[in-house]
């Protein structure tokens, strides 16, 4: 049997949860996979704890906790979406985190800024306060704030550099006790597009949503426990068709059977600009009132400008 991976490209856990239950009969047990669903501020919340080997196989994906966020209303511009949004990412990302009060972070905003569905890291970074030189040079008034260090560390076609390679380096020479990775994904549906935010305590590949994975960022590889943030900003051609085939009555269409005509194609929504905007400022104002305690949204509006 075809792992689901093959047949409907997706990063999103709770996705690979549903194809899994799509391709085998409703009394089949899916073992080794514990799922519950939530709601945290007004958003719809998937918790996937993927428990063993047996887990890993079904799902294809590494044994972890998988959250998935729906952000629906701030796509839809609704009232308070977005202070809801930081206050629902918060809480899910605190104890994915796990941080001690003195344990310092590393963000890492992967991803490339000049092309726009692969910028969330970059984005998101951007809006991340950088502390840790402050709180060392001036602790009388910066105190109170977690050491940060934020990093963009480009992609391997600008800067001839594995992202994992520059990460590796900086953790070896600082040492931060976490570090946060925040990317863009790919999602199997359209719908998901800019409204989901995935956070693990996994770790992450760079590029491996488009086919183009690079040397992953986890613990085995950086010494240090890694919590992913990921939004999916594309979706996959043959995913997409075979998806809407079933939708409308036409079940058992593999993405495949699309090459010719669509492969190695993604898609992206005509809005990409702006959805890419909001949920990457969404996810930097997450951070950093998870990062720092009693930060407030309008304090992270002072503080970034």
């Amino acid at each position: 049997m075809q792992s689901i991976h093959q047949l409907r490209r997706t990063d999103l856990a709770v996705e690979a949860k549903e194809i899994w239950a799509e391709s085998t009969a409703d009394t089949t047990e899916l073992t080794g996979v514990k799922a519950e669903d939530k709601t945290s501020h007004g958003y719809d919340v998937t918790v996937v704890q993927i428990l063993d080997h047996a887990g890993e196989q079904a799902l294809g994906k590494p044994q972890g906790t998988y959250v998935t966020v729906e952000l629906g209303a701030l796509a839809r511009r609704e009232a308070n979406a977005f202070d809801r949004g930081v206050a629902s990412i918060r809480e899910q990302l605190l104890p994915l985190l796990n941080l001690g009060p003195h344990d310092s972070v590393l963000v890492v905003g992967l991803g490339n800024r000049a092309i726009t569905p692969d910028a969330v890291g970059p984005v998101a970074a951007k809006y991340t306060l950088a502390t840790r030189h402050l709180v060392e040079q001036a602790p009388e008034h910066f105190g109170n704030f977690r050491q940060v260090s934020v990093v963009q560390p480009g992609v391997l076609g600008t800067t001839g550099l594995e992202s994992a390679e520059m990460v590796k380096a900086l953790a070896g020479k600082f040492r931060p006790d976490r570090i946060v990775a925040v990317d863009a994904l790919a999602s199997r549906k359209l719908s998901r597009v800019c409204r989901t935010v995935q956070l693990s305590d996994t770790g992450i590949a760079p590029g491996s949503g488009v086919g183009n994975s690079r040397a992953k960022l986890d613990k085995d590889t950086l010494g240090v426990p890694v919590v992913a943030i990921g939004v999916p900003t594309v979706v996959d051609a043959g995913t997409l068709a075979a998806d809407l085939l079933e939708e409308s009555g036409q079940p058992g269409a593999a993405p495949e059977q699309f090459s010719a005509f669509g492969g190695g194609m993604i898609v992206t929504p005509k809005e990409i600009d702006t959805q890419v905007a909001d949920i990457s400022k969404l996810v930097g104002y997450a951070l950093n009132c998870a990062l720092h305690e009693g930060l407030t949204v309008a304090d992270v509006d002072m503080l970034t400008g």
